[in-house]
């Protein structure tokens, strides 16, 4: 399984239609072949911060999400908002494995 979190900082005027924006880029992803969550969460102390918490089965499903419509939509539609550039960071996943 495949993990990345991904941390963005908003401009505070965009808070809205980025929430807006990401939903919809929720909404198709979770139908992707795949994906096992794609879970899109606000700071609770600063809304203008967000991350994006997404695991997929494998990195050609990573890469398959790339390529979709509703991703390219969104990432250029949120390119604007950025306070500063997005970061993706990857993580291993240590538990639950395959066996449990």
């Amino acid at each position: 399984m495949i993990v990345t979190c991904v941390y963005v900082h908003v401009k505070p005027e965009s808070i809205g239609d980025f929430i807006k924006a990401t939903e919809e880029n929720h909404n198709e992803s979770v139908k992707e072949a795949g994906n096992f969550r794609f879970d899109f969460i606000q700071q609770a102390d600063d809304p203008a911060r967000f991350m994006v918490y997404e695991a997929y089965e494998s990195e050609k499903d990573v890469e398959a999400h790339k390529q979709t419509a509703h991703y390219l939509k969104w990432r250029d539609k949120v390119a604007g908002m950025m306070a500063e550039p997005r970061k993706g960071v990857r993580y291993n996943i240590l538990k639950p494995d395959k066996r449990e």
